[in-house]
């Protein structure tokens, strides 16, 4: 038997108010342009923003909040609608959490037009490349030839991150957890196609950039609950299952600043569909939606003093 919950605009910021957590999910903020790192250059940067998953939101309600809260205090469970809910509820925030995220990241110039990083988003380890498709490879000090404001740069990323999921210590979830036994890990591959027009010679004073992204996820999950029974027979855990699967999005982000210090504003744009997932006593939900990605962040360019 298959349960589809429809997505609910409902209780937005109620919602986002109760799944507020310190960021242990996989960035998809994109704060890059389309020039990389000149070589022998360092880039350091602190980038904050917010998930806001329409997936997410949809399954968190009063009714959801009352039977986690209720069901928690209970010696045994009965299993019932509200059960499958809670478990759907449990997933989507795995899958794509309404929460904070920040990073603090480091990216350094390999080789002209080849530059690679790691990010530290606290909980995800992420590491990451680019290759610089178009565009001059100097620097504001030493500009490329041709490279004036308005100059086009354009870039392709790879981006990959591993961590392990879980829920945040917040009321609602906690509950769940208690009640679910819930446990997942997740690894997730980003590409972004970036473009870019410079603002002074080689983003002297910032850029304008934009883009298109594909990232895929592998999520691996299971619950193994020890209270909840349909009649007199306990049911039975659910092992470990594995799914993956796609997102497609846009974003625009600002590069402001001059020479060694920017501020970079960005929104990402993702639609997915998740796919169906296995519950507990042989149900079963489907989940998809649309994620907005705000951010905000900061960036030092540290030139290359020996060339």
């Amino acid at each position: 038997m298959k349960t589809s919950l429809p997505l609910a605009p409902a209780g937005l910021l109620a919602a986002s108010a109760l799944l507020l957590a310190t960021s242990c999910t996989a960035p998809r903020a994109i704060v890059a342009t389309g020039k990389v790192t000149p070589q022998g250059e360092f880039r350091v940067g602190y980038n904050q923003g917010f998930n806001v998953a329409t997936a997410s939101l949809s399954k968190v309600g009063s009714a959801v909040k009352e039977a986690a809260a209720q069901a928690v205090t209970q010696q045994k469970v009965d299993y019932t609608d509200a059960t499958t809910q809670l478990q759907a509820a449990a997933l989507a925030y795995v899958l794509d959490p309404v929460q904070p995220t920040a990073d603090l990241n480091i990216r350094y110039g390999i080789v002209p037009r080849l530059d690679a990083g790691y990010k530290y988003a606290f909980g995800s380890h992420v590491f990451d490349a680019a290759y610089q498709l178009l565009g001059p490879t100097g620097t504001p000090e030493d500009p490329g030839v041709g490279a004036t404001t308005g100059t086009t740069y354009a870039s392709i990323g790879l981006q990959f991150a591993t961590q392990r999921a879980k829920l945040p210590s917040l009321a609602f979830l906690s509950d769940i957890n208690s009640l679910l036994n819930f446990r997942a890990t997740r690894n997730d591959l980003l590409i972004p196609l970036t473009f870019s027009n410079s603002f002074g010679p080689e983003e002297e004073i910032g850029a304008i950039s934009y883009g298109l992204v594909y990232a895929h996820s592998w999520v691996s999950y299971g619950f193994a609950p020890t209270k909840i029974y349909t009649g007199s027979v306990q049911v039975p855990e659910l092992p470990l299952q594995s799914r993956n699967f796609s997102s497609f999005g846009g974003f625009l982000n600002l590069k402001l600043g001059y020479r060694y210090f920017y501020v970079i504003p960005a929104v990402s744009l993702f639609y997915q569909n998740y796919g169906d997932y296995a519950l507990l006593n042989g149900q079963s939900t489907s989940l998809s939606g649309v994620t907005v990605v705000p951010s905000l962040g900061f960036q030092l360019r540290i030139p290359n003093f020996t060339k």
